[in-house]
């Protein structure tokens, strides 16, 4: 993972961000703005929704669900924190951050949550070729296991996909571990490797639409692989574009157990620092689990902030996201950013 460096054009921006971010509070902390807080800062948090108001699907006022209903414009970030140790960081406010999103403080912030226990939608995602055929057995005992200690089966879904030259879907969105501990003792290697259009595929098929009409959730793959490429039709790019489309955290795992990084190691380390993830390169075979065991860790120390961007526009355009913590002993790992919304 690398560290971002705030540009020094961006610091006026920055401290705008700053004051913005750390003023904008709930109506039970605060009912009046400071004198001095920026105008950006006096917007009010978004209002929930009145118990007797018409529910959706015919649900009844009493059904102990929540509607959400989130309008183009709205952003959903997850993000997580760690020191210099790699120790995650849970217990930090609002305050302690600034944002950018297009190089702008946002327009307004409707929340924010430590440890979010959003739902998740966790795609295992398992190169099948035939490079990877020694280590696969374990890999797949790793995965299950990993399945087994993060889904709640209550708000919790996964899909299992394995690949070599084309993806092969074993098992579809469901919150029935057993089904998906049969999906991935299913997986069989063999053949060459087409991780972009994996990845690609993943995402457009079945992490896109994951959360459409329905209330926010975590997304994220996890990516089991060597990273070496050899069959794609999709590039790199496609694939990281893709999962930015899907909002969705990329967590690899390289299957790459020598001593020394090689080329798929830096492909790896590239589509997860794009969208906020984290890349892992374990020395012996024993390790992935220990990995899969950090990343459960990880899906459990997240934070979540929804806002409002500034200046927004529905035209389809690539938005850069900017988020660091002002105590700069502190790493925040967010994705890179987003594409809006086309309009209709």
């Amino acid at each position: 993972m690398t560290m971002v460096s705030a540009p020094k054009f961006l610091l006026s921006c920055v401290l705008a961000a700053v004051f913005s971010f750390s003023a904008v509070t709930s109506s039970a902390q605060s009912q009046t703005a400071p004198a001095n807080t920026p105008p950006l800062a006096q917007t009010q948090p978004a209002i929930p929704a009145q118990p007797n108001s018409p529910q959706p699907n015919g649900q009844k006022p009493d059904d102990k669900q929540y509607t959400i209903t989130t309008s183009v414009n709205e952003v959903d970030l997850v993000f997580t924190v760690t020191d210099k140790h790699g120790r995650f960081i849970k217990d930090l406010q609002q305050r302690d951050f600034a944002l950018l999103d297009d190089q702008k403080a946002p327009a307004q912030l409707y929340s924010f949550t430590q440890q979010t226990n959003l739902p998740l939608r966790v795609g295992i995602v398992i190169d099948t070729s035939t490079s990877i055929r020694q280590r696969f057995q374990f890999e797949q005992q790793a995965a299950s296991e990993f399945l087994f200690k993060i889904i709640q089966p209550k708000s919790d879904k996964a899909f299992v996909m394995g690949f070599d030259v084309t993806p092969d879907y074993k098992q579809d969105w469901t919150n029935n571990l057993d089904m998906l501990n049969v999906g991935i003792n299913a997986l069989r290697s063999g053949g060459g490797t087409a991780l972009f259009d994996a990845v690609y595929s993943a995402c457009r098929d079945k992490l896109l639409d994951a959360s459409r009409g329905q209330e926010p959730v975590r997304k994220a793959i996890v990516l089991v692989s060597d990273g070496d490429d050899n069959q794609s039709h999709a590039y790199i790019g496609d694939a990281i574009k893709e999962c930015q489309r899907a909002e969705t955290i990329v967590y690899a795992i390289s299957t790459n157990v020598s001593p020394s990084r090689d080329r798929g190691d830096d492909t790896l380390q590239k589509i997860a620092d794009a969208t906020g993830g984290r890349a892992f390169f374990p020395k012996r075979l024993e390790d992935i689990s220990l990995n899969f065991a950090d990343i459960e860790d990880e899906l459990r120390s997240q934070y979540a902030l929804v806002y409002k961007p500034a200046d927004f526009i529905a035209n389809g355009a690539f938005r850069t996201i900017y988020l660091f913590c002002l105590d700069r002993r502190y790493t925040v790992r967010a994705r890179q950013g987003y594409f809006a919304p086309k309009s209709q």
